[in-house]
């Protein structure tokens, strides 16, 4: 099982990552936090950068060659973004600057438009920190309630709970597609059905999902799906919002500005259709087309291969973590992305972390924006590896090998 024969050739993608081919601390680089960001294929690099030198203009103002030209790139990302999604229109995918903007504006505008007081918004005990704020912040505002539904003891979502907690006052759910924190992944088309049928919407929470799985919005009859462009192999600072199209035309503009608006007067203004509507200034248009690059790759490769890979990296890594002494996997659900969270007894997280970037491993240690989370454990910081289509099984038999010696390390009692 090296990825080197069958259908994915992980050899052969790893060529496409310059920042695979460095060295950290005169080692290899192994990269394992794909979960917080992805690495860059070349194409994503050189497509921004082609841009920037040889095409740059801007977009939705000017008439000159340049700009009409970025105009027509900008606007042909939003259609293939669209066909990946397996959008209904392409005036529903809204660029923002990330999942953490998307749901931001989901719910201010949302919130704004639908919320009451005495309504509830539904979300879960496993969220990121951008699933959980936002909507604190809209339900103070608007005198609303925020309700959780709990996790068990491997990181799966209660049902029961949620099913007694969703009423006639649910204005909207809101869920991780893939836990950040656990790697569990949630049954999201059951979610969907029984909000639904309690006259919620519901938003999902992408970010883990968007580029290691098949995604198709009208089968999973979601109102709303965010997801980061950085996580899905493009740049950081731009993003999607997936809205249903009657949907975002009922809800009011996020921010105000250029490009958002279809007359100004002193005394008021009129405001463009979705997605421009929620889309103001000049927007982030280099970062677009790098996303537009990466998407293209992801589609290269095939989605279904992606994921059959990366389930053959979490199945081998959980085994080989098992014969570590002391180590205990945070999340345990039988359905999961390929995340896997752990503690060690005795250990910090951080030493670990520390001790295995200088062996050229990188590792996510800490919080991982996730205390509610943590908490349902009782632990208050981890140590993460997630997988991303470029990783290996020499690279976890590498990964484990080094483990093992900072344990013995830190614990020089211990042996194997």
């Amino acid at each position: 099982m090296t990825g080197s024969t069958g259908e994915f050739n992980v050899w052969k993608v790893r060529q496409e990552f310059p920042m695979l081919q460095q060295l950290l601390h005169g080692k290899p680089f192994i990269f394992f936090d794909s979960a917080a960001t992805t690495q860059k294929p070349r194409r994503v690099i050189e497509g921004m950068n082609r841009f920037y030198q040889e095409q740059y203009g801007t977009v939705h103002r000017s008439v000159y060659d340049f700009a009409a030209q970025a105009t027509t790139r900008y606007n042909d990302v939003r259609q293939k973004i669209k066909e990946f999604l397996n959008a209904s229109f392409v005036e529903e995918i809204i660029f923002t600057k990330g999942t953490t903007d998307s749901i931001n504006l989901v719910a201010s505008s949302f919130g704004k438009g639908f919320l009451l007081p005495g309504d509830e918004v539904l979300i879960t005990a496993m969220e990121h920190h951008s699933n959980i704020v936002p909507w604190q912040l809209i339900c103070e505002e608007k005198g609303a309630h925020l309700k959780f539904v709990p996790i068990n003891e491997r990181g799966e979502l209660v049902l029961e709970e949620f099913d007694k907690l969703l009423s006639d006052r649910t204005k909207i759910v809101s869920v991780a597609h893939i836990a950040n924190s656990t790697g569990t992944l949630n049954p999201i088309e059951e979610i969907i059905r029984r909000a639904h049928a309690r006259g919620a919407k519901v938003l999902i929470d992408g970010a883990q999902s968007i580029a290691h799985m098949p995604i198709d919005v009208q089968k999973l009859k979601a109102d709303f799906y965010a997801f980061s462009g950085h996580k899905a192999y493009g740049p950081t600072g731009v993003g999607v919002l997936y809205g249903k199209k009657a949907l975002l035309e009922k809800m009011p503009p996020y921010q105000g500005g250029g490009d958002m608006i279809d007359e100004v007067t002193l005394q008021s203004s009129t405001f463009q259709h979705p997605p421009l509507k929620f889309e103001a200034g000049t927007p982030m248009i280099a970062e677009v087309i790098g996303l537009g690059e990466a998407i293209e790759f992801i589609e290269s490769l095939g989605r279904d291969r992606i994921a059959s890979w990366e389930q053959d990296l979490l199945e081998y890594a959980t085994k080989r973590l098992s014969e570590v002494k002391g180590l205990h996997i945070i999340g345990t659900a039988p359905k999961k992305g390929a995340i896997i969270s752990f503690i060690i007894d005795g250990l910090h997280p951080l030493d670990i972390g520390t001790l295995l970037d200088i062996r050229g491993i990188a590792v996510r240690t800490g919080q991982l924006c996730a205390q509610p989370t943590l908490k349902c454990f009782n632990v208050s910081s981890l140590t993460r590896i997630s997988f991303g289509l470029y990783n290996t099984i020499e690279e976890i038999d590498i990964f484990i090998d080094a483990l093992k010696e900072v344990i013995l390390l830190l614990r020089p009692s211990l042996s194997y």
